[in-house]
């Protein structure tokens, strides 16, 4: 069995926790939907954090350009960030998932000042645990930023592609598109941007980001034991946090 293999086969349990989190059956009504897209917008938004800081180590992203000395890894990266920084929305314009995920809270009326004025601080050249606290960040969203950026801190490539890949947005299982198409009906809500934008992220995943990565783990990792060993710690902690993440929503959602 393959290093990658074994480092899938370790996490697997973990991942089952995920999809089978009892968040997505509380998310009964539109004001549940409101307040798990109102934190969850953080774990958005670091995403592309993540992203940009394997587009750093792996591509030439300064001035004067020099050659790449891993031109696939490149190419793998820029895909990606083609995809997420450049996608087309439903109206075929073209946008950030992240753009994406704040038009789809415009339109259910879900509460976008908070991270609004997060991305303020951070426009001001603000570090991350200083917008935090400037802007009361939630406990719940504050601990999941903190985790994303120790891992783009450590500047270890392959530690940060492994929380990219195991810790991200495919964790978001396909039952919770039926839960909002549901609200959707039920309350008599237009959540068409959610479900486009939650549609897209599945595709885009499973058919091409998510091999692309996985590939990515593989070449930073290359036949190096000590790598594997912290890139499978690291997918471990990125998952456990995203349990965290949906926990702790889970008890707003109680509340």
């Amino acid at each position: 069995m393959s290093q990658l293999n074994n480092l899938i086969k370790e996490v697997e349990s973990i991942k089952d926790q995920l999809t089978d989190h009892p968040l997505y059956a509380n998310l009964m009504h539109i004001d549940d939907l409101h307040k798990f897209m109102e934190e969850h917008i953080f774990a958005v938004w670091d995403f592309m954090s993540l992203l940009k800081a394997l587009q750093n180590h792996v591509t030439c992203t300064q001035v004067p350009w020099r050659p790449n000395e891993a031109p696939t890894l490149a190419r793998f990266v820029n895909e990606i960030v083609l995809g997420e920084e450049c996608d087309l929305n439903e109206s075929g314009e073209i946008k950030s998932h992240f753009e994406m995920y704040l038009d789809a809270m415009d339109q259910i009326k879900a509460d976008t000042t908070g991270i609004k004025a997060f991305l303020n601080s951070i426009n001001q050249s603000k570090s991350i645990e200083a917008s935090i606290k400037e802007n009361k960040v939630s406990e719940v969203a504050a601990n999941f930023l903190r985790f994303t950026f120790s891992v783009i801190e450590s500047n270890k490539p392959h530690l940060i592609a492994s929380a990219f890949t195991f810790g991200r947005e495919d964790l978001i299982p396909d039952m919770f598109i039926g839960m909002v198409k549901h609200l959707s009906q039920s309350e008599n809500v237009d959540c068409s941007k959610l479900i486009y934008y939650l549609e897209r992220h599945i595709e885009v995943d499973g058919d091409e980001h998510g091999p692309l990565s996985l590939e990515l783990v593989e070449r930073l990792c290359g036949e190096d034991d000590e790598k594997w060993k912290e890139a499978t710690s690291v997918a471990k902690q990125a998952m456990q946090t995203r349990i965290e993440l949906w926990n702790g929503i889970n008890a707003i959602l109680a509340a």
